[in-house]
């Protein structure tokens, strides 16, 4: 009876954060569905903008990963205060930062989208849409809806680490399906709205963002939601609690700072292979990161569960429920596997225009099944690292993805790409490699039980 309502309270979690994290990809497949009806160079261009939001929102991370360590002890201990008070200071520290990033991405832009090589299909008439314009048009419209999108992040992640993922599954759904209504009427000018392709996809993200912060701030704002959000809390910093802050989340920055800007690197190698590898490989990362959410789905459980039970001093029932949350979640990515090579054919041709049959033919049966086996070590990789995170253990974390992630993905890509000429097939066995030889350690790391001893 016990084991059973173990796996329930996992479900509980686990699903509605699937469901809340798994909404923004796939807002951004059916974004990329309608953006590659315009072209394929600008899929490619939006596609790069969007791993440049990503890089930069990575910074937030900082203060993420510091405040949902800190609000899961103190709701652990009893204590609502002190996990309002690291809230009001989260958000305080993110708005400022969020400035400095969006005058980044509008004077950025264009010495960011000087690496993409696009000559290989400007052949293509007078219908050809650039994907270098196209990517700093779409980011440089973001960028003055910046306090907004990062503001929204960091509530929202609170919201979802302290295990209230009901109410981060409706406010994300409601932002996504908003943004999703809005891209095609104001790509394609729907409605008697005026055809404004890129720029409507990102001023319908500015939109919907700005939804999703009202109905996050009014629920923040209730007496009887499990974090309030204080308007003191927020306006007078605590330089002792932003330092906390701070030291506990920047090596989870750091981490994911080196993993995304070596995703970024190879997205260079790929677009250096040329603009129709570049809008595969972006076909790629977009499925890749609507799975990602039903995976991190578990790693949030994990991490919270891993976070409260260690407030209560409850060790064994952390190690416990960490285990289970790793089963379950291999169970998850196995059944995930299998309908992705069931139904691979299709899954290309929905995001390429028939006109590009050159990259609807790019290599991608072979390319797809590689894609798809990577799936099941990242899975495990990040379930085990939320378990790890969730005991405060981050130092290792960063550690071992940043070491991955210099000598693998970004080394020995080099090496496959520009002197073995391995392609996009090349790229994808190599990023298996990394999360196979990541998810062991971790897994080791785990079972010896050294965060048992971690303290802060």
């Amino acid at each position: 009876m016990r084991r059973r309502g173990s796996i329930f309270n996992i479900l509980k979690t686990s699903v509605p954060a699937a469901l809340d994290l798994a909404s923004q990809p796939v807002m951004w497949l059916v974004e990329a569905v309608f953006i590659g009806r315009l072209s394929a160079a600008a899929l490619g261009g939006v596609g790069f903008a969007l791993q440049i939001i990503m890089l930069t929102i990575t910074l937030m991370l900082t203060f993420v990963m510091g405040a949902i360590i800190l609000i899961n002890r103190h709701l652990g201990s009893k204590d609502r205060w002190g996990a309002n008070h690291i809230l009001g200071q989260t958000l305080m520290s993110g708005l400022i930062f969020s400035f400095l990033i969006g005058l980044l991405w509008y004077f950025g832009s264009p010495a960011l989208f000087r690496i993409i090589r696009e000559q290989e299909m400007m052949n293509a008439g007078e219908s050809y849409i650039s994907g270098i314009d196209s990517g700093i048009q779409y980011l440089k419209i973001v960028s003055f809806f910046a306090p907004i999108i990062i503001t929204n992040f960091l509530a929202v992640s609170m919201i979802r680490g302290t295990g209230d993922t009901r109410l981060s599954m409706v406010i994300n759904i409601t932002l996504n399906l908003t943004n999703i209504l809005l891209t095609p009427i104001l790509i394609y000018g729907l409605f008697g709205m005026p055809r404004l392709e890129v720029r409507g996809a990102a001023i319908a993200v500015g939109i919907s963002h700005s939804l999703g912060l009202m109905i996050t701030l009014l629920s923040l704002r209730r007496p009887t939601s499990t974090l309030y959000l204080s308007v003191h809390e927020m306006t007078r910093p605590n330089w002792k609690s932003i330092k906390q802050l701070f030291r506990l989340g920047f090596p989870t920055t750091v981490e994911q700072l080196v993993w995304t800007a070596g995703q970024v690197i190879v997205t260079g190698y790929v677009a250096w292979i040329g603009i129709s590898a570049l809008a595969v490989h972006q076909v790629f990362l977009r499925i890749q990161a609507v799975l990602s959410m039903v995976y991190m789905g578990f790693s949030l459980t994990a991490m919270t569960h891993m976070g409260m039970n260690i407030g209560a001093n409850q060790h064994s029932a952390a190690e416990s429920m960490g285990r289970m949350t790793h089963r379950i979640s291999l169970l998850a990515v196995l059944s995930i596997l299998v309908l992705m090579i069931v139904f691979s054919a299709p899954l290309l041709h929905l995001f390429i225009r028939r006109e590009d049959a050159l990259i609807a033919d790019f290599g991608f049966r072979t390319a797809f099944i590689v894609f798809s086996l990577v799936q099941v070590p990242k899975a495990m990789n990040t379930v085990i690292g939320g378990s790890l995170r969730g005991a405060g253990d981050l130092k290792w974390i960063m550690t071992v993805n940043a070491v991955a992630v210099v000598l693998l993905e970004i080394g020995f890509n080099w090496v496959g790409t520009f002197l073995l000429h391995w392609g996009l097939v090349g790229i994808w066995a190599v990023q298996g490699v990394d999360e196979t030889v990541k998810s062991t350690i971790n897994y080791f790391r785990f079972r010896c039980g050294k965060w048992k001893l971690i303290r802060f």
